[in-house]
């Protein structure tokens, strides 16, 4: 038998399980759920900061406290001598069209540049009729700089109101007081004439020797053009391809110098038969060849 009073040995240390714990386990599968950690990161300081802000957002006068401040810095950001324009420059205009940009643009200079509306000022400017483009920018030294292209006249368009002064898109540029003002230009008349203002600059490059008899064209019921020549004659065109039209009477004018003879009007409507009327002179001449009037007839009328 052993002693009752023999100590017994001390007993092994239990070994830790290395098992995670049940809700450890449920956390680690968790956290491995791409939703849950883009919710942990970004969706909860989202919330806190949507919480705080609408702590502080919810008394009416912090809120307008922090307007207020806002609108303080904006102002003295905006006021800084940096941003200041003092200057307008316009380029590429005539004196005059100078002047009227400035009066349509009404700048009320020095100003902030971000007081200043560039597409608004734009329109204003393009809105005159001899702008055809302008492009605004503010440079460095504070100068509010105007490049504009202006319209170049290129026909004198003679309607019921007056004169007018054309481009070659047939826009309006100006009026136009009295056709010596610009001899240099070539006029055009009638309803719509100003619609087909590059048809009529093609067949004014293309009349070629025709040009220095050339009065003018007009339009003949918004449709087609007539040729107004020296000594009154008239050119009639047809409504279409005008232009070949006039060049197969160049050539044929070229071969038997059609045009210097006794002839009111050449009708070319017809391609395949162009009719010609005769001058007054040439009519009788002709009348008397055949007999159809007598010889002395024409020197009756002129004693009369």
């Amino acid at each position: 038998m052993q002693p009752l009073n023999r100590r017994q040995p001390p007993e092994a240390p239990r070994r830790r399980d290395p098992a995670p714990s049940y809700w450890d386990y449920k956390m680690q599968r968790l956290w491995l759920t791409p939703f849950f950690r883009v919710l942990f990161r970004v969706g909860l300081p989202v919330f806190a900061i949507a919480a705080v802000t609408g702590l502080v957002m919810a008394s009416e006068s912090r809120r307008t406290a922090i307007a207020g401040g806002i609108a303080q810095i904006k102002e003295q950001f905006q006021a800084r001598p940096e941003f200041r324009v003092s200057l307008l420059s316009i380029e590429g205009a005539s004196p005059d069209l100078a002047d009227a940009v400035r009066a349509r643009m009404a700048v009320t200079l020095p100003a902030s540049s971000f007081e200043l509306d560039l597409d608004a000022l734009r329109e204003k400017a393009e809105g005159l009729d001899a702008v055809a483009k302008a492009e605004l920018a503010v440079r460095s030294g504070g100068v509010l700089q105007v490049a504009i292209v202006e319209r170049e006249p290129a026909l004198i368009w003679r309607e019921k109101g007056g004169l007018t002064l054309l481009d070659a898109t047939g826009h309006r540029v100006a009026g136009l007081a009295t056709r010596a003002d610009r001899p240099d230009l070539p006029v055009i008349a009638g309803d719509g004439a100003d619609t087909v203002a590059a048809e009529a600059l093609a067949l004014i490059d293309a009349a070629g020797p025709l040009v220095m008899r050339l009065r003018g064209l007009v339009r003949v019921g918004e449709r087609r053009w007539d040729l107004v020549l020296d000594r009154n004659q008239r050119i009639l065109l047809p409504t279409d391809r005008p232009v070949q039209a006039l060049e197969r009477l160049l050539a044929l004018d070229q071969s038997d110098d059609l045009l210097a003879r006794d002839l009111v009007a050449i009708d070319l409507r017809q391609d395949k038969r162009p009719v010609l009327r005769l001058g007054e002179d040439a009519l009788v001449t002709t009348r008397r060849a055949r007999g159809l009037i007598p010889k002395d007839e024409k020197k009756a009328k002129s004693d009369l």
